[in-house]
C-alpha cells in the first residue's frame, strides 16, 4: 500500500482529499501541529521541527499547508505570517529530505492564481508573467520558488495554481452563499470580475492524477474551463439552491473600506487557462458553473 504524506490535511481541500486518498486505497499520515491519533505525525514549521518518522518510507508528499488569505485583515505582520507558513512548511520538508536522504517520488504543492494578479480580461497562461507586484503575487511567487527548492533535489515536483474552491462546507462559496439564505445576494463592484474556479472534487482528484502520472511535473493552473464572472455565480447558486434572491451590489469603496489591501482577493479579475492541464490529460468532472453548483448546493 502507497504511503502519502500530507501537510495541511485538516483544511477544505486536504479533508477532502485525504477521504479520497483512501478510497483509492492509499495509506495517508498527516502533518499537524498537534497530532491526536494513528497516522498524525508532529511538525512544526515556525520552529524548523519534524517527527522524522513521519518522513520513513513515504511514497508521495503533498503540501498544502499555509495560513488562510482572507481569515484576518492584512496587517503587516499578518502578510509576513502568511508567507512564512507556505515558505517554511516547504523549506522544513525540503530540508528533511536532504538530511535523511529521503526522496518521495513527488512532491506536490498547492499555489495559487493570485500568481498573476489582476489580470482583467487577459486570459493568463502559465507562462505568462504576473501583470503587477502585488502582495498577493509576492506570495505566490515565495511559495513557488520554495516548491523548486525542492525540484532542485532531484524529486518530481508539481505546482497547482488553484482557482476559487467550491464547496459548501467553507471556502468563498460559503460567504456568498450565506445571504442568499435570506433572499439577498451580493455581488462586488461592477459584478464583471472573472472568477476562474474549481470544484473541490476536481482539485482533489487533480493532485491525484498528478501523483499517479510520472509525466505530470512543473506549473500548472487547476481552474474550470469555464469561468464565470463574479455576478453571474451567485446568480447560479441562487437558482442551484432553488431560492429567488434580490441580487444587489457591493461598492468597490465599500469594501476597500472594510478590508483594506484584502479587498483584492474579491475584486481582483482572473480569467484563468486550463489548456496545460487538459492537454496532459486531466478530464474535468464538473466543467460547468451550473452543474457544478447543482452538485454542491442542489437538493
Amino acid at each position: 500500500m502507497p504511503t502519502v504524506l500530507l501537510a495541511g490535511g485538516s483544511g477544505l481541500v486536504g479533508s477532502r482529499l485525504t477521504e479520497l486518498l483512501h478510497l483509492r486505497g492509499y495509506s495517508v499520515r498527516l502533518l499537524s501541529r498537534s497530532p491526536k491519533g494513528p497516522q498524525q505525525f508532529a511538525w512544526d514549521p515556525e520552529k524548523g521541527t519534524i517527527d522524522d518518522a513521519a518522513l520513513q518510507e513515504v511514497d508521495y508528499v503533498i503540501n498544502l499547508a499555509g495560513a488562510g488569505i482572507a481569515d484576518k485583515r492584512w496587517t503587516d505582520d499578518r502578510k509576513q505570517e502568511i508567507i512564512d507558513s507556505r515558505v517554511k512548511s516547504a523549506r522544513l520538508l525540503r530540508d528533511s529530505f536532504e538530511r535523511l536522504n529521503i526522496r518521495p517520488k513527488a512532491y506536490l504543492a498547492a499555489s495559487a492564481i493570485g500568481y498573476y494578479g489582476n489580470s482583467g480580461e487577459r486570459r493568463m497562461r502559465e507562462i505568462d508573467p504576473p501583470v503587477e507586484d502585488s502582495f498577493m503575487v509576492q506570495c505566490c511567487q515565495a511559495w513557488e520558488n520554495a516548491s523548486d527548492e525542492v525540484a532542485a533535489l532531484g524529486i518530481r515536483t508539481v505546482k497547482f495554481r488553484i482557482g476559487v474552491v467550491l464547496a459548501k462546507e467553507g471556502g468563498a462559496l460559503l460567504e456568498f452563499i450565506k445571504p442568499l439564505q435570506f433572499g439577498l445576494g451580493t455581488y462586488f463592484a461592477d459584478g464583471r470580475a472573472w472568477y476562474s474556479w474549481i470544484h473541490r472534487n476536481d482539485l482533489c482528484r487533480a493532485f491525484l492524477w498528478a501523483m499517479e502520472n510520472e509525466a505530470v511535473v512543473d506549473v500548472y493552473n487547476v481552474v474550470a474551463p469555464q469561468p464565470e464572472r463574479n455576478k453571474v455565480l451567485v446568480e447560479k447558486a441562487a437558482h442551484a439552491m432553488g431560492k429567488k434572491a434580490l441580487i444587489v451590489p457591493v461598492p468597490a469603496f465599500t469594501l476597500r473600506l472594510a478590508l483594506g489591501e484584502m479587498s483584492s482577493v474579491v475584486l481582483n479579475s482572473n480569467l484563468i487557462s486550463d489548456d496545460k492541464i487538459r492537454a496532459a490529460g486531466f478530464v474535468f468532472e464538473y466543467p460547468e458553473l451550473s452543474g457544478a453548483l447543482q452538485h454542491i448546493l442542489g437538493k
